[in-house]
């Protein structure tokens, strides 16, 4: 797909203002995961700081944020695979989240099946996952919406289900003119939501998360059910959630 042209002052020009919180969802045990390993609190305070010390770096103007935030822009390693706004290789970080809480765990539910169909051995797990939705506040002065007019035109290249040539040329371009985020429309959840790749430390009002929820998503031959006890709210995802060909031919039973 040959990508849209937009120079650094053409985007600059369309520049908005923008201010949210914003969602993603990180495994529950990211916190207690090293517990296990030790006998105290201060011996897992020891051990964190010395796994911390064994990690890529994080950019100066990140280092005021929690780590949950700042983690994305970690550099000194090469990123593993490229993502929509984001090179594969040494390359710029993004953090990328929805705008909803239903976004992200449809992007947290979509991920985990297209793992499941190209691993066409590995069972269903036996019980529910446990995530973190982390809410954190966003505003900036300077947001690119590619669901407005002009860029919406180039609404095919932003989508596309697989190739992202055309959204990385962008966000290079983005970087180039000092924007900060990008709003897009999600391809994966079915409910038409937002999503937000975050190129910049300073867009982030607060160096903390706002607001912390906590899901469970069990994944089996049926689909995926998202539930929160407090409040309670449950989502569900069946098998023709997610218009995809790789899931379309996910092998539901295990």
């Amino acid at each position: 797909m040959s990508s849209p042209t937009w120079t650094p002052d053409a985007l600059w020009s369309e520049r908005r203002n923008y201010r949210a919180v914003c969602w993603r969802l990180v495994e529950a045990q990211h916190h207690v995961s090293t517990l296990k390993l030790v006998d105290s609190l201060e011996e897992q305070a020891l051990l964190e700081d010395i796994i911390e010390e064994t990690k890529p770096r994080i950019p100066a103007e990140c280092q005021h944020l929690d780590y949950l935030l700042a983690t994305p822009f970690r550099y000194g390693a090469p990123y593993p695979h490229g993502s929509r706004f984001r090179r594969a290789g040494h390359t710029l970080g993004v953090y990328y989240a929805a705008e909803s809480v239903q976004t992200a765990l449809a992007e947290m539910v979509f991920y985990r099946f297209l793992f499941f169909s190209e691993s066409p051995q590995t069972r269903w797990p036996d019980n529910a996952a446990e995530y973190t939705a982390i809410g954190a506040r966003i505003k900036t002065p300077s947001a690119l919406d590619l669901t407005k007019a002009p860029l919406d035109r180039d609404k095919g290249a932003w989508t596309h289900r697989t190739d992202y040539a055309a959204c990385q040329d962008l966000a290079d371009t983005a970087r180039g003119a000092s924007l900060e985020v990008i709003r897009y429309m999600s391809v994966r959840d079915p409910g038409g939501g937002a999503n937000l790749a975050v190129l910049e430390c300073k867009a982030f009002e607060e160096p903390r998360p706002v607001e912390r929820r906590s899901w469970r998503i069990r994944l089996g031959p049926h689909g995926a059910q998202a539930v929160q006890d407090h409040p309670r709210q449950h989502i569900e995802f069946g098998r023709s959630a997610f218009d995809d060909p790789r899931i379309a031919a996910l092998n539901w039973q295990r």
